[in-house]
């Protein structure tokens, strides 16, 4: 009988679930939880990759700001009354010629050593668990057979090869989630500039639910939002459209950008971008799940100048995504593929140096959430992640010492992850004191950092 009524309970929670049904407005919108599979995931790779790998430059090393050290701008930058617009204008007359128009880099975007199926063994030995590739920019190309924008596609022109469908179905098949990025606006559209409710309506709209539709992907990533309010470009239209009818609309997650208002206040989860949202540090505190995104480079698109003091080291990478997750975050890391489809080796073994490092210490990164206790423990290069019961500290530097811990009313075996045996430990009140084991370079379990994992702290 007591089963009977389980199976009853649970199958009248799914009913109300798929019964559930999100009215066009923010207050609706923003009460659709956040799938937890995004919670989950921790580390997912990101793709900038479009005609802009063509040129494949910025000035990285000028003092210019962040954002004007991304190669994918180049079109608008070459454009801009700025110094930054001047110093891409000068860079392309005398690399291309005054003469040489944006439009003609189209041709040599010719993705020929393009193997999704390489592409996805990579991310899937750097321990991502998804991917979000950019099937348009803020030029307008998409990675698609877009009818909407016809000659100015993948299909059409250049590679001529369904980018988006390749690596979805190489991504999907390696078992990790596919996920697709998607410019609201268009720099150089004729329609987004003259009759924006029409771009949004004839352009924009069946190129989104085309995307959805076609590909089903687990991310919808939108950006170029900040020119309109979120009401002009009608998103909560097209939300209420994918959380009711389409084809993933009980696993997709959004982010926050539908909106010049939007960030960090609607939306699914919430994003920063090289620790910024705009011009602004971070997201403050916030309930909602929340993801950072930047490249290993200064650029998210491939810029060919970019050199070993451009890119963080192995080290600095694992820091970061230790950093975030023990934050109650996700960490999107950008790689820019060359426009004839290679992944650089320097950003290959980046991910993949993260991947050892995640087969060691993964349990600490992938499911837990952020620990309570830590704001009693503000110790320099130590971080905490929770799972259930378990505690895991993660030392980014070895400790010099003993490791104590605030807040620890009862513990059970406290182990190294990828060490073999217990480790010594101390109870003093609410505070336990964590020897260090003898670590050798014959026997130490991670070049990088090293997880205590404290078992049943609860």
């Amino acid at each position: 009988m007591r089963k009977i009524v389980l199976i009853a309970i649970t199958i009248t929670i799914s009913l109300i679930s798929s019964a559930q049904k999100y009215e066009n407005n923010w207050q609706s919108i923003d009460s659709r939880p956040v799938p937890q599979w995004f919670e989950d995931v921790k580390f997912g790779i990101f793709i900038h990759w479009g005609v802009y790998s063509v040129p494949a430059w910025a000035p990285a090393d000028a003092d210019i700001g962040v954002y004007a050290k991304y190669a994918e701008w180049y079109w608008w930058r070459s454009n801009e009354n700025s110094k930054a617009g001047k110093l891409f204008r000068d860079y392309h007359n005398k690399t291309y010629g005054e003469d040489f128009k944006y439009q003609d880099f189209a041709a040599n975007f010719n993705a020929k050593h393009f193997n999704p199926e390489q592409w996805a063994d990579v991310f899937k030995k750097s321990g991502a668990k998804y991917i979000v590739l950019t099937s348009k920019h803020h030029e307008g190309f998409t990675l698609w057979p877009s009818e909407q924008s016809w000659n100015w596609n993948s299909v059409d022109v250049g590679p001529h090869r369904d980018l988006c469908g390749e690596l979805t179905k190489a991504v999907k098949d390696a078992g990790l989630h596919m996920g697709f990025y998607y410019s609201l606006y268009e720099w150089y559209n004729p329609l987004y500039k003259s009759n924006f409710e029409k771009y949004v309506d004839d352009h924009m709209f069946p190129q989104m639910k085309d995307l959805v539709n076609r590909y089903e992907p687990d991310v919808f990533w939108t950006d170029g939002e900040w020119d309109y309010p979120s009401e002009k470009w009608k998103s909560t239209d097209f939300l209420a459209w994918l959380y009711n009818e389409s084809p993933v609309k009980e696993t997709v997650c959004v982010n926050d950008r539908w909106g010049k208002e939007t960030r960090g206040v609607h939306g699914g989860f919430y994003t920063t971008e090289y620790d910024l949202v705009h011009d602004q540090e971070g997201v403050g505190e916030t309930t909602r799940p929340w993801e950072e995104c930047r490249g290993i480079g200064t650029s998210f698109g491939y810029n060919q100048v970019e050199d070993l003091d451009n890119y963080m080291t192995s080290d600095a990478l694992i820091d970061l995504l230790v950093e975030k997750v023990a934050g109650g975050g996700n960490l999107l890391l950008d790689i820019g593929p060359t426009a004839d489809g290679r992944i650089p080796v320097i950003q290959q073994q980046r991910l993949l140096d993260i991947g050892k490092w995640l087969d060691i210490n993964g349990e600490a990164i992938y499911g837990t959430r952020k620990w309570d206790g830590a704001e009693k423990n503000t110790g320099e290069n130590i971080y905490f992640t929770q799972k259930e019961n378990d505690l895991y500290v993660i030392c980014t530097k070895f400790p010099e010492k003993t490791v104590t811990i605030e807040g620890i009313n009862k513990t059970g075996n406290v182990i190294m992850l990828g060490a073999e045996g217990n480790i010594k430990t101390k109870k003093s009140g609410n505070k336990l004191i964590i020897s260090l084991p003898d670590i050798t370079p014959l026997n130490n379990p991670s070049e990088y950092a090293w997880v205590f994992k404290i078992e049943n702290i609860l």
